[in-house]
């Protein structure tokens, strides 16, 4: 088991929270190699094994560090980069450009241009202008970018609203009204400097339910097959997205199969009665990968309690290093990591440090009774905690540590002071 108590003390792969927090202090950001490795492990045989041309591109977005590359390369897997940022991190990890792919729905010049001097993959062209503006940039470098066009299903996702993007109403993607999407398409065709390989679609995160996948697979095929028979052209390559759900508290997850097989009859059954060869087929997922692998270690300070409507339970960290509670009611779970076998007997919300009445980690959790000096682990921080991390309140980000089969590493060392000033001119 990755997560398991021993001697009243919570161990994470093998791993004492507690002896954790004393080396490295808190707010720390812990992470099992194991739980990521194990994810890969079945991503690779439900899908990569199981149907040939296929592969795993994983959504950086949830958690991106130079260690977390170099796992996903241990892997096998592809990357899917969003920005200059996370594309320079993947060039210091090392990581083969013909492995990565750009996506984004406004990417400037100057990442075009960091991407194109690498060599990556794949664009994945998700705006009306880019196209051109990419064309242009090949063509001064005389070479040539394989792309992708990021289309906008309709479909609508059972998700918070801030993390469903396959809906018509969306920033991402590109529309598919007739005279917009395929006269794209035959610019694409048609210019010199562009291999046109096909289309993506993401139609949200936190999934349970194959349905938006199903349906957005469906309209997708159906540009394809409008493709082939205006332009006689045919796609050599689909990329699924991602958005498979991870546990938080409750959820009844879902394996990889659940989405991935269906999808697949339907392409394969596809192609087989089109007459053409079946395009290489990629999926990008991020959170199931990074969520569970990650916990969040906290030191418990201040306890307020108002008689007869709440206790408080304040931490050393907060919104500062979890934006999602506040940011889109995400909901946790969590236990006092030095008292992991005493009952659940007290009810307590778990705030932050921050100035800020909306920064609440978890509202009404069931825990033993804390006391100050205390440690509390968060469950499942692995996607979008420190990726989304902030220095509100001038706090520093957390450090990251790893953690294998007893052992532990630190991958990211812990902000200081002088880092946040770093950039100031006094």
């Amino acid at each position: 088991m990755i997560r398991e108590v021993k001697d009243n003390t919570l161990y994470f792969d093998g791993c004492s929270t507690v002896e954790l927090a004393k080396k490295y202090g808190t707010p720390l950001y812990v992470f099992s190699e194991t739980a990521i490795h194990r994810e890969f492990e079945e991503l690779n045989a439900t899908f990569v094994s199981k149907y040939p041309n296929t592969r795993v591109a994983y959504a950086s977005k949830a958690f991106c560090t130079v260690a977390m590359y170099r796992l996903c390369q241990a892997n096998n897997a592809c990357i899917d980069v969003v920005s200059g940022g996370e594309l320079y991190t993947a060039m210091q990890a090392g990581y083969p450009a013909e492995k990565i792919e750009f996506n984004g729905n406004n990417k400037q010049p100057e990442e075009i241009a960091m991407a194109l001097d690498y060599g990556i993959g794949r664009f994945i062209v998700d705006g009306l202008q880019e196209l051109t503006l990419l064309e242009a940039m090949c063509a001064e470098r005389g070479k040539t970018a394989n792309v992708l066009f990021r289309i906008t299903p309709g479909v609508k996702s059972d998700s918070h609203d801030y993390i469903v993007t396959g809906k018509k109403d969306s920033k991402f993607g590109i529309p598919l009204d007739d005279d917009v999407i395929y006269p794209q398409v035959k610019q694409a065709i048609d210019a010199a400097h562009i291999n046109f390989m096909g289309f993506h679609f993401h139609v949200g995160s936190q999934l349970f339910d194959n349905g938006s996948h199903l349906q957005a697979l469906d309209i997708m095929l159906n540009v394809v097959k409008t493709v082939k028979e205006r332009f006689h052209y045919d796609v050599t390559e689909l990329n699924l997205g991602g958005g498979f759900g991870a546990v938080y508290t409750t959820e009844d997850r879902k394996p990889y199969a659940y989405f991935l097989d269906p999808m697949m009859e339907r392409i394969e059954a596809f192609f087989k009665e089109m007459g053409i060869n079946r395009p290489n087929v990629v999926i990008e997922p991020g959170r199931s990968i990074a969520a569970e692998a990650g916990l969040s270690l906290y030191t418990v300070g201040n306890i307020k309690e108002i008689r007869d409507v709440r206790k408080y339970v304040a931490v050393d960290g907060g919104m500062g290093d979890n934006i999602r509670p506040a940011l889109y009611q995400a909901v946790y779970d969590g236990v006092l990591a030095n008292k992991a076998d005493v009952p659940k007997d007290d009810v307590a919300t778990i705030c932050g440090k921050c100035c800020e009445s909306g920064d609440i980690l978890i509202r009404d959790l069931a825990m033993a009774p804390a006391e100050s000096g205390d440690l509390l682990a968060i469950f499942s921080t692995g996607a979008y905690g420190y990726s989304m991390a902030s220095n509100y309140n001038r706090n520093r980000i957390p450090a990251v540590v790893f953690v294998k089969e007893g052992n532990d590493r630190l991958v990211v060392k812990r902000q200081s002071y002088e880092d946040i000033l770093r950039n100031e001119i006094f």
